[in-house]
């Protein structure tokens, strides 16, 4: 008889993770949790039993742009896949957005905002990407008060309502590269119709949006940041003609082939400023909170997707007489990559509690220092497990995972983005120091880890306590040290911001493990922290030689 392989599969993404279970019995009041759980099991069976397979499916549809009519006009349209049709349906009727502004639950909004895309972007093809950037001009308008801009977009990037819901785009980077756009060269021209924007946006995600937010310098500005402003553009007019909008191409990318990432020529393009004609730079912080938490918690649900399909591959799959699920060097393998996903997993939604909280304005000033530190922690830790772990993964399929049409190798490929959208790590590592310049920073850090370790009583948990203290105990000597030499301050900044993330996510997967213990949810999330303390939380270096890292650069 012939063999073949049983490719891996999904079921109820909500009954099938006992972490996410956890969390939510400790994070919300008995009754909204309860008033929310059909509706995140009914998520949870769409997105392993309806969407996976539709994933698969769809895997070969991306889009597509027409730049033609058959009679010469220029028409730039951009056709998305099947998939990405559905869940712009779906993202408007459930409230993907619309949940942390209706804010029924106060700050506990956001938790069950991203609990939602937790159990189902998955598996949308990235369809996170304009949600994302949406949820970030929502915010952005709201917190910069134009409330002509508010009144005309943001019932729209709020809506309900698929006929009448909006996504934006966000467009900031330039030919002069994307970290730096402090060297943006989009011009915004004053005329008789209005502000005119000229230049050129070399990567622009969410393409398809009906708005964007961007970066441009009015006619006789200054150089650098201060000298932007942002703009609010909607892409057509009322005819439905691109608005001085041209799409050059499509990205030909690695990775996230389902999103519509194009170079648009801007020639004449209509817009509103939208706080001013200066510090586009500084404004862009309310779209940067958001959208990094976006990226944290992408980085979450991709682990989750990766660890679900390996552990169900695992039990089908025999090799040498038995099934990998019982080969130990397979276990420990799974075991350590659980540990790392289950850390991401706390630091990420802490991440979401903060934003949270900032935006009900029931923030502490320790909250506010905190959030300002944890935003880029979460976004640069969680960016770096995923690759890892996907990368792994991969591996823990052998062939199956290298060949395209099993899905597996998507997961990698996607994920690799994750450590570059909104600030690459080395980026996210300087402006955590930046974060840590304003006084109370360090302190506010060290108290919730502190804190969180102060709950912590289990015997067989002290071991975690411990590698979480003497990390933190390292950091705190390493920053006091460098702070009167800046190059190695920045030589370090990205074992430090590592080292940072990686104590907090110990310290929060140790306090949860108490928890579960105390609570019956069993000895689970105490095996992961275990773990975690082993697989390496300090990254310092105490000293650091730049001659010899440039000979080796």
């Amino acid at each position: 008889m012939s063999f073949f392989q049983e490719p891996p599969r999904l079921g109820n993404q909500y009954d099938d993770d006992a972490l996410l279970q956890s969390y939510l019995a400790r994070m919300l009041p008995e009754d909204f949790r309860r008033s929310i759980t059909e509706d995140l099991r009914d998520l949870g069976e769409l997105s392993g039993n309806y969407f996976y397979p539709f994933q698969l499916r769809d895997r070969l549809n991306e889009p597509e742009l027409t730049q033609w009519d058959p009679w010469g006009h220029r028409i730039d349209h951009i056709e998305v896949s099947p998939l990405w049709k559905e869940a712009e349906a779906l993202a408007a009727k459930r409230g993907l957005i619309a949940t942390a502004y209706e804010q029924k639950n106060g700050d506990l909004s956001r938790v069950h905002q991203f609990v939602m895309n937790y159990l189902i972007q998955a598996s949308l093809d990235v369809y996170s990407c304009p949600m994302a950037m949406t949820d970030g001009a929502a915010r952005s308008l709201l917190s910069l008060g134009n409330q002509a801009l508010i009144d005309r977009a943001l019932p729209r990037l709020t809506s309900r309502d698929p006929k009448t819901a909006w996504t934006s785009g966000q467009w900031m980077t330039e030919r002069t590269g994307g970290s730096d756009v402090g060297l943006t060269q989009t011009v915004a021209r004053q005329t008789p119709e209005g502000w005119r924007l000229y230049g050129t946006k070399w990567f622009t995600s969410a393409t398809t949006a009906q708005m964007a937010l961007t970066l441009a310098r009015p006619e006789g500005n200054g150089p650098g940041g201060k000298g932007l402003a942002i703009f609010y553009v909607e892409t057509r007019d009322a005819d439905g003609r691109l608005n001085g909008i041209q799409i050059n191409r499509l990205k030909d990318k690695l990775g996230t082939r389902k999103v519509p990432t194009a170079e648009l020529t801007l020639d004449g393009t209509l817009a509103m400023p939208v706080a001013g004609l200066t510090d586009g730079i500084k404004n862009m912080a309310w779209m940067l909170n958001v959208t990094r938490t976006w990226n944290a918690m992408g980085a979450t649900w991709s682990m989750r997707r990766a660890m679900a399909l390996a552990r169900d591959y695992a039990k089908r799959r025999v090799q040498f007489g038995a099934p990998l699920s019982e080969k130990p060097l397979h276990v420990d393998t799974l075991a350590g990559l659980e540990a790392e996903f289950q850390a991401g997993f706390l630091l990420a939604f802490r991440g979401v509690e903060l934003l949270g909280k900032l935006e009900t304005k029931t923030a502490t000033e320790r909250d506010l220092l905190l959030q300002r530190l944890v935003t880029p922690l979460a976004k640069l830790t969680t960016g770096r497990q995923v690759v890892h772990i996907t990368s792994e993964v991969s591996e823990a399929f052998g062939g199956a995972g290298y060949v395209e049409d099993t899905g597996v190798p998507r997961l990698q490929a996607d994920s690799q983005v994750l450590s570059i959208w909104e600030g690459t790590t080395n980026v996210l590592s300087l402006d955590s120091l930046r974060a840590l310049a304003k006084e109370g920073t360090l302190d506010s850090f060290f108290h919730e880890v502190e804190s969180r370790l102060s709950n912590v009583k289990d015997a067989g948990l002290r071991p975690c306590v411990q590698t979480a203290h003497d990390a933190l105990e390292h950091a705190r000597a390493w920053v006091t040290g460098a702070m009167s030499n800046p190059a190695t301050m920045e030589a370090g900044a990205r074992r430090f911001s590592l080292t940072l993330g990686r104590t907090l996510e110990l310290a929060l997967l140790s306090d949860h493990a108490q928890w579960c213990l105390d609570h019956g949810h069993g000895p689970r999330t105490k095996a992961a922290a275990r773990r975690f303390a082993q697989n390496g939380v300090d990254l310092i270096r105490d000293t650091l030689d730049l001659d010899e890292s440039r000979l080796l650069s």
